[in-house]
């Protein structure tokens, strides 16, 4: 067993560090595993398989795509995947449709005399050959209006804010198909951060069991003791293998690499690997 963080985000996304960051970070955390899971793109592989072995750790290639189902939040996590056919086709969908999600948002804030362009969005992505993120559209507002980008999100750009679009997203059904004929598995991320009732958290588990689905991340840093107790609970009933991870982007308030306490064994480290 090996204590792992198998949910972080980099440049290459929405995260603020870069691979070399995150894994020093990691390294200084007792971390032992580490998978970096950047939204909609499995870019900068090498770079982050090398920092991981500047820094000593066991690496786990991932991604995590952003799912949407009747405009809930239902994101899956992408382990063990290669980049073939079914991950570039997928790619260009995504490059597509999050850049139509940006212009329309850039739109709606224009019409709120917000006076921010698409370029500016642009310009805040590190990796311009990935999916632009919601994020991005909000260091961009950030910086017109002199608040966090945080501030901007919540504000302006959140579910059921002025500025939402939900143009293009895939269900999580297509992502488990995404992820499967890529070769990987696919893990249900962050269920807590699923807007519904338990019992209908259960048959949206069931369903995407029934369909594929191969775990769920039950350990998670913002889910309470009581949620991380049903989860488990939920993985035990449908078979599912359990994963945990910080989802970090930047280390600050419930979220730091390696919180919250998780521990890989060798054998689901194993069934995480990408088959070369």
């Amino acid at each position: 067993m090996r204590r792992a963080d198998l949910h972080t985000h980099s440049v290459y996304s929405d995260g603020h560090y870069t691979p070399d960051e995150i894994c020093k970070r990691a390294k200084f955390a007792g971390v032992e595993v580490l998978s970096i899971t950047d939204h909609d793109t499995m870019n900068g592989l090498d770079e982050k398989r090398a920092a991981a072995q500047k820094y000593g750790l066991a690496y786990v290639d991932g991604w995590e795509i952003s799912a949407y189902e009747n405009d809930e939040k239902i994101h899956v996590l992408g382990y063990g995947c290669q980049r073939g056919s079914a991950y570039e086709a997928f790619m260009r969908e995504r490059v597509e449709a999050a850049l139509a999600r940006a212009k329309e948002r850039v739109k709606k804030l224009n019409a709120l005399d917000i006076p921010v362009t698409v370029e500016e969005v642009l310009a805040m992505q590190a990796d311009q050959s990935a999916p632009l993120h919601t994020m991005h559209v909000a260091r961009a507002v950030a910086a017109h209006l002199g608040i966090s980008e945080g501030e901007a999100y919540m504000q302006y750009l959140g579910r059921g804010k002025v500025a939402e679009s939900t143009i293009g997203r895939p269900t999580p059904y297509q992502a488990i198909d995404c992820i499967h004929a890529s070769g990987g598995v696919a893990v249900l991320a962050h269920p807590g951060r699923i807007y519904m009732r338990e019992e209908d958290q259960e048959l949206l588990v069931r369903a995407l069991k029934e369909y594929g689905l191969d775990g769920i991340e039950c350990h998670y840093s913002t889910h309470t003791p009581k949620q991380t107790e049903y989860y488990l609970s939920l993985a035990d009933k449908y078979g599912l293998f359990i994963t945990g991870g910080s989802d970090t982007h930047w280390e600050g308030g419930s979220r730091s690499i390696g919180s919250p306490l998780f521990f890989l064994s060798d054998e689901l480290f194993a069934r995480l690997q990408t088959k070369k």
